[in-house]
């Protein structure tokens, strides 16, 4: 009897733990989702989505979507990396694989959530091994390092290997050899022609307003076009999608907001805005800048080959002029995102910044007799005004048509203008005579970009994946020259279009094998050509440590930044479309390969390039009589060029101490048969730059440091002068020169120290902080001024800042 019940009772038992269709395990399944920040529900692009169990992965797109192919069961195991966040791990459960997942990270700062447990690479400020040529930056975790007040992104980027980081008057990167002009900075889609805020000092992004930051140091894909050096991906902040917020910050030199409106769970506005109020309070650090041209003269370091030094011809008779510039700068950043449904974004990008600066100057060098002649006394009286600044706005609409198709559609607008205005007279008084003379430049240069763009994603399996997209950019573009008012050098005009293609391929064959090639086919009207750009790269995981990475390709620029040769002033540059008659249209081929050793805790990572380049441009009045009235083809040079060396990096990626060391050993070496007999190093080479960065957390505080040593940059100098009768009746001072870049300022090196503290006011955040910027008070050369009169050269060290303290403050409501 039983045996008869406990029959049933064990079917009805073995019946009812069976597992159902819907329970069963499933294996090679495809999962997708978003990735979002834990507090604000921002979208986070460019985070790193991993199968733990097998290595293989994916990176979220500009709206932080992912998917995942052939995951081997709905219990797999996720691991998801975003630079400055929380690392995770996610289990997943039959019941979270079957539908779309929404993934939360936690800034570095915060609590986790109980349900998640965190993996090793929390909060890295700095990631450089997940393709090759590629480092992720955080500007959240930027604040902790040392600066002139506030975090900056492009001064953060010059601490990397393959970046200048002595180049301290100027946010514009020189990567790898390349200029600031050979690299594309996008800002939300639309491009961002210059970078420079106060004198160089800063850049001209706030990053407060700024959620991701991704560097193409070169090699990068067939997508991004028209500049032969590198990338700078920048994505704005979008804003607080599920509470009013907002931010409030003062620095030595500028005081910054940032406000962050919802918009009912489907969109947000963020606006934010810095203006400096140096034209208002000249507090310490204002003087400390300026004094850069107030320092006494600086010992010639070039072992006496310099014209003046070691009591040589005109060594006697050398001084030193002063000068007071005084300015302001301010910068706009606007953007409303709407998500009409969980498959689109729109989104409205707004830019502005500009600079006023006057670097007007009197100044009276007085020169002693020689022979018995009496003396002389020569006044300057320089008029020196400079205008510069950027408008740029995008139209933006993002669709994840299916978890296999992403497109991304932008419609961008982008204006430079720079005016400059530099006229000097100058009153020579002897006993008996008083002779006058007037000369000087007028120089304006405004740049239109209007651009529209597709960029498309087609996922084909979790190997293999398509992207492909077309572009076309008009640009106007004017600029003119003039001396002493009256006598026109240079006036242009020019417009052209830029239609492009591209179609690229990732495909990994194996595990530890991905393979990217592409081809980015550009027509350019000003010449009636096509430019073709092949592109190649691979990756091989040697074991789970050791990769090995390499990459070649072809890259064109149609928009050049052209220097202005000027040995007395400081050489300048401007903006123009190539034509391939005075400016051709420059190329560049690069060749990359390395190879990266990585554990949980390191990084060791080394990579050789090398950058051939065609198609340079230089603007010069050194051969040419202005007082004939030359034409373009006179005052253009073209040349080539060639960049190589190697990198090395040594990173400290998690605990309480991290940072990391670089050591670049590179060259750049010019080619301008018409401007000089010989091949000649660029005026940005260097051959050895070392960068130590470190930051160390204690509680609530962070103490960070940084060092930069580089070798001396090349110059010109001159050592006579002729005068030469202009059209106008009036005299023009025509420079003789040395050889071209023959003489290397003295080596820079530089420690800046910060310590800062997290804390709450009443409901509030805040963090303030004490930042010192050159420490041990190194006097570094800017650059070198000359000036030429009776026989005479003036020699001015124009010296970068010394040792300078600054406080800054910010609260978060």
């Amino acid at each position: 009897m039983i045996s008869r019940l406990l029959l049933p009772t064990l079917l009805l038992l073995i019946f009812t733990t069976l597992p159902t269709k819907a329970q069963q395990r499933q294996t090679s399944i495809s999962i997708s989702g978003n990735v979002k920040e834990q507090s604000t529900e921002e979208t986070l692009p460019n985070a790193t989505v991993l199968i733990e169990s097998s290595g293989q992965g994916t990176v979220t797109n500009q709206d932080g979507y992912f998917t995942l192919l052939n995951v081997p069961s709905d219990t797999a195991t996720l691991l998801i990396r975003y630079v400055g966040y929380q690392s995770q791990r996610i289990k997943l459960t039959p019941e979270t694989a079957r539908q779309p997942l929404t993934i939360y990270l936690a800034e570095a700062a915060s609590e986790l959530s109980e349900v998640v447990v965190a993996a090793p690479g929390s909060g890295q400020m700095m990631r450089a091994s997940q393709n090759i040529s590629q480092i992720s930056i955080s500007p959240a975790q930027m604040a902790g390092l040392p600066s002139l007040g506030e975090k900056d992104i492009f001064r953060s980027l010059q601490l990397l290997p393959g970046v200048s980081g002595s180049n301290e008057a100027s946010a514009g990167l020189y990567v790898r050899g390349g200029t600031p002009d050979q690299n594309l900075i996008l800002l939300d889609g639309f491009t961002v022609y210059h970078v420079d805020h106060f004198y160089g000092f800063f850049s001209a992004f706030n990053a407060d307003a700024i959620k991701d930051v991704q560097l193409y140091k070169g090699g990068f894909e067939s997508q991004f076009g028209g500049r032969i050096s590198s990338v700078v991906d920048l994505t704005g902040k979008a804003g607080n999608m599920n509470e009013f917020s907002g931010k409030i910050g003062l620095s030595a030199v500028n005081a910054n907001a940032v406000l962050e409106v919802p918009l009912g769970g489907k969109g947000s506005i963020l606006v934010a805005g810095r203006r400096s109020y140096t034209d208002i309070i000249q507090n310490g650090l204002y003087n400390d800048i300026f004094d850069l041209y107030n320092d006494e003269p600086t010992p010639n370091q070039t072992g006496g080959q310099n014209p003046g030094a070691g009591g040589g011809r005109f060594g006697r008779n050398r001084q030193q002029n002063t000068v007071e510039p005084t300015f302001y700068f301010y910068d706009l950043n606007a953007k409303l995102t709407y998500k009409p449904s969980p498959k689109d974004v729109l989104a409205v990008s707004f830019y502005n910044g500009a600079d006023n600066l006057d670097n007007s100057r009197n100044t009276e060098n007085t020169f002693e007799g020689r022979n018995g002649n009496g003396g002389r006394t020569i006044n300057n009286n320089t008029s020196d005004v400079l205008n510069w600044g950027n408008w740029g706005s995008s139209l933006r609409w993002a669709r994840q048509w299916s978890p296999r198709f992403y497109s991304n559609t932008i419609v961008a607008y982008s204006n430079y203008f720079s005016e400059r205005d530099r006229i000097t007279d100058i009153t020579t008084t002897t006993e008996d005579t008083v002779r006058n003379r007037r000369f000087g430049t007028v120089e304006n240069n405004n740049l239109i970009d209007y651009t529209a763009r597709i960029d498309n994603e087609w996922v084909l399996g979790q190997r293999h994946r398509i992207g492909f997209g077309s572009q076309v950019t008009y640009n106007e573009i004017t600029y003119d020259l003039q001396f002493n008012d009256t006598l026109n050098i240079l006036s242009r005009a020019d417009e052209g279009i830029q239609a492009a293609f591209y179609l690229q391929d990732t495909w990994s064959p194996t595990d530890r094998l991905t393979l990217t090639g592409g081809l980015r086919a550009t027509y350019y009207d000003v010449t009636n050509q096509f430019y073709y750009e092949p592109r190649a790269s691979a990756t091989l995981q040697l074991t789970d440590r050791l990769k090995l990475k390499g990459a070649w390709g072809d890259y064109y620029q149609f928009a050049n930044r052209v220097v202005r040769e000027d040995v007395t002033q400081g050489s300048r540059d401007f903006w123009l479309l190539a034509n391939d008659q005075t400016n051709p249209v420059s190329s560049a081929t690069h060749y990359i390969a390395g190879l990266s050793y990585e554990t949980d805790t390191y990084l060791f990572d080394v990579e050789y390039y090398e950058k051939d380049m065609t198609g340079l441009s230089e603007f010069s009045l050194r051969f040419s009589n202005p007082g004939r009235d030359p034409t373009e083809g006179q005052l253009f040079f073209e040349g080539t060029g060639i960049a190589r060396g190697v990198e090395f990096l040594l990173q400290k990626k998690v605990g309480d101490f991290t940072g990391w060391v670089s050591y670049t050993l590179g060259e750049v070496v010019h080619n301008f048969p018409d401007l000089s007999e010989n091949a000649f190093y660029a005026l940005h080479d260097q051959r050895h730059e070392l960068k130590l960065v470190g930051s160390y957390n204690l509680g609530s505080w962070t103490f960070a440091s940084t060092w930069i040593y580089a070798t001396g940059k090349p110059y010109t100098a001159p050592y006579g002068e002729y005068e030469l009768t202009l059209l106008d009746g009036s005299d023009y001072r025509y420079i003789s020169v040395g050889e071209k870049n023959a003489f290397r300022l003295p080596d820079y090196h530089r420690l800046d120290l910060s310590a800062s503290v997290n804390f709450n006011l009443f409901k509030a955040k805040a963090n303030t902080g004490l930042s010192i910027f050159n420490f041990y008070n190194r006097d570094n050369i800017w650059y070198k001024e000359f000036e030429v009169s009776e026989g005479e050269v003036i020699e001015t060290d124009v010296n970068l800042i010394g040792f300078t303290p600054s406080l800054f403050f910010n609260i978060s409501f």
